[in-house]
């Protein structure tokens, strides 16, 4: 049989790891994963993630429209309403599907590698694709620090922007970081202080950057900033912690509960404690995009493809997570070795990753199976993985991200 949808699948929560191994047995160490929607109440859909126009509110009109996509996540979406499996991929083998999250769990080392194992006890990290018409609000994510005194994890993040997911740039494709030089604590007070008197204008401190398809950023915890509307890969922490600073977008209010709800209880009305939130040197850094933008940095290439580094870069000395663009063109073979467990997404063309189909779809139904999603373990990657393009006139595009210290000798950015 077929399988096609999510619905003719049966869900396995017990003995995962029988059922784990007969898919990497299968797969050769690769993992099928299932497209992983995730919903926000507060923002508008910008139509780029192939998912069917149909289906943009599959969750319910109260719960808001489809803008994001995760990739290779064992972390929940921190979604008020949220449904218990919000946010966590699936593998899918043999029509049956259990969360990343238990094949981990149950097999520890043997799919995030030792390293990573001995370390956290899970898959740190994760990405997706988030995907707006408009401009989202200022706001910053804690830093581990911070998150603990809520019994949650920081949030480091970064971007790049696909160019196969940004045919348009949808209604405000600018992006807002920091603070401006010279602003002063009592500016930003103010915007805090007076939230329910209208637009607090926080804007007004900062400055914005034209985003281009095809770079990207390095967003360090504690640093506002306010992603604009192009369709942006992100590899961040495996953590869903942010607070709101601004209170006004495009018309549209933002409750003061989304700029305290990773914050303690009995400090969601200090004014102070808020701002003390923000990394202030680093929020008005005047050498901000020098030590933040990100260009493609081509790692290897031969006749038949193109590796790039898109995401490198250390925040305060600890590489969080990297990523890889590969291209392979036409007709092309190529066997690509990697230090660590990868998740990959397929941005353009078909072919194969060993003896799985690739192939990017044109549209995604809300519960349709794809052949574009996989996660490749540690031991797979290090052995080395064979991607092969069976189109004769497109290229086959592969976004793959990888976990804490995997890449050492990944490029740096900045001072």
């Amino acid at each position: 049989m077929r399988y096609t949808s999510v619905k003719q699948l049966k869900t396995v929560s017990d003995n995962v790891a029988k059922a784990a191994e007969a898919a990497l047995e299968a797969g050769g160490g690769l993992l099928r994963l299932a497209p992983n929607w995730v919903p926000r109440s507060f923002l508008h859909p910008g139509k780029r993630l192939k998912l069917d126009p149909k289906d943009l509110y599959a969750f319910g009109l109260e719960r808001g429209g489809i803008d994001e996509r995760w990739f290779g996540s064992t972390t929940e979406a921190a979604n008020e309403g949220r449904v218990p499996d919000e946010g966590l991929s699936y593998v899918v083998h043999d029509g049956q599907r259990f969360t990343l999250r238990d094949v981990v769990a149950e097999l520890g080392a043997t799919i995030v590698g030792d390293d990573i194992w001995n370390t956290y006890k899970k898959w740190p990290v994760y990405s997706k694709f988030f995907d707006n018409m408009g401009p989202i609000p200022h706001h910053m994510h804690q830093n581990a620090e911070q998150a603990k005194l809520v019994g949650q994890e920081g949030k480091p993040e970064s971007y790049y922007f696909p160019p196969q997911h940004n045919n348009v740039g949808n209604n405000f494709p600018y992006t807002f970081f920091g603070l401006a030089p010279g602003t002063t604590r009592e500016q930003l007070r103010k915007c805090i202080a007076e939230w329910h008197a209208g637009d607090n204008n926080i804007l007004g401190l900062s400055q914005a950057h034209k985003l281009q398809p095809g770079t990207g950023w390095l967003v360090p915890p504690c640093v506002l900033h306010a992603p604009g509307s192009l369709c942006t890969y992100e590899p961040q922490w495996g953590s869903d912690v942010f607070g709101m600073y601004q209170n006004l977008v495009e018309g549209r209010s933002v409750p003061w509960s989304l700029l305290v709800k990773d914050m303690p209880a009995d400090k969601h009305q200090d004014v102070d404690f808020i701002i003390d939130q923000l990394d202030w040197e680093g929020n008005v850094d005047p050498d901000f995009k020098r030590n933040h933008f990100l260009e493609p940095i081509v790692d290897t290439s031969d006749d038949a493809h193109a590796d790039r580094w898109i995401v490198y870069g250390r925040i305060e000395g600890k590489q969080y997570f990297s990523a890889k663009e590969l291209t392979v063109l036409p007709g092309g073979k190529v066997t690509i070795t990697d230090n660590g467990a990868t998740s990959i997404i397929v941005t353009q063309g078909e072919g194969k990753i060993n003896n799985l189909r690739l192939n990017c779809p044109k549209m995604i139904g809300f519960t349709e199976l794809t052949e574009d999603e996989v996660y490749i373990t540690a031991a797979a990657a290090k052995a080395g993985v064979t991607y092969e393009n069976t189109s004769e006139t497109e290229p086959l595009v592969i976004l793959r991200y990888f976990g804490p210290e995997t890449n050492p000798d990944a490029p740096n950015i900045g001072g």
